[in-house]
């Protein structure tokens, strides 16, 4: 099912043993688009902290009841390694957190999770492991481990600036992703600060070629024209495979979801 980050903002985290916060935001990767952590605000029960939930624990997501299950305890989450999300995560740090609770790493693989196209955990990922020696890492490590960040949030690039071809097209005013293989398949685009009386418009994030983290901008290789006569998107209406596939039928583009990838269901 399609649906949108902004759904998740606000659900509340339940364990199997109580709740654990509400989503405040969310973390995808900037090779995949594959959305790897829930950033959960503790509120009272581990005040002043935010824990990272990875798509691996997600038992279930209830859109119209503002919740997700996650197949974890407090105590595990508790105990888990301590990350500061209001900094880069860099993936020493990440391998740290999947060491903690028996993940495989998603990166290096053929697929969007590794070997799968899907957060389903194997056989020999039972449950979480042992609690790694805090890592305080040298003058030259901490340089080497900035370089190797690929984290992104949702809500920092919220507001990039889009570029086709021939120009600016507008700006990112929101994701959608797919609940079962965790994947950002568009960007929302508000197109209204250069077309007066424009319109939100949907662009694949296969159809971006480039992304400046600095400069925050995303350039595609589409036109203006293009983008402004394309199917208009409203977010009223449940994203179906109709609309998907006017979309891009209309850009002479390929569906992801006919590519026979594991992750294209």
């Amino acid at each position: 099912m399609l649906r949108s980050i902004e759904s998740l903002k606000g659900s509340e985290v339940a364990a199997s043993d109580g709740v654990l916060g509400s989503v405040d935001e969310v973390y995808f990767d900037d090779e995949a688009w594959g959305v790897r952590y829930l950033v959960v605000d503790t509120g009272t029960w581990l005040k002043g902290h935010r824990v990272l939930i990875s798509p691996y624990s997600v038992k279930h997501t209830d859109p119209g009841a503002g919740s997700v299950s996650v197949d974890l305890t407090r105590e595990q989450v508790k105990n888990s390694p301590g990350i500061n999300t209001h900094q880069p995560v860099s993936r020493r740090h990440e391998q740290d957190y999947l060491r903690y609770y028996g993940y495989p790493e998603y990166w290096g693989g053929r697929d969007s999770w590794g070997m799968g196209g899907f957060p389903v955990l194997g056989p020999m990922q039972i449950g979480p492991g042992i609690q790694p020696e805090p890592f305080e890492p040298d003058e030259l490590e901490a340089d080497a481990l900035s370089k190797d960040v690929h984290l992104r949030s949702t809500e920092a690039v919220t507001g990039y600036h889009i570029e086709a071809r021939d120009g600016s097209i507008g700006h990112v005013s929101g994701f959608i992703f797919d609940d079962e293989s965790w994947i950002i398949r568009y960007l929302t685009v508000d197109t209204r600060n250069w077309w007066p009386g424009g319109k939100t418009v949907l662009l694949a994030t296969e159809w971006v070629d480039s992304v400046d983290w600095f400069g925050s901008s995303i350039v595609t290789d589409l036109t203006r024209e293009a983008i402004k006569k394309c199917p208009d998107y409203d977010d009223l209406v449940p994203l179906s495979r109709t609309y998907e596939t006017a979309l891009h039928t209309f850009h002479s583009k390929d569906g992801y979801w006919t590519k026979g990838n594991s992750a294209s269901r």
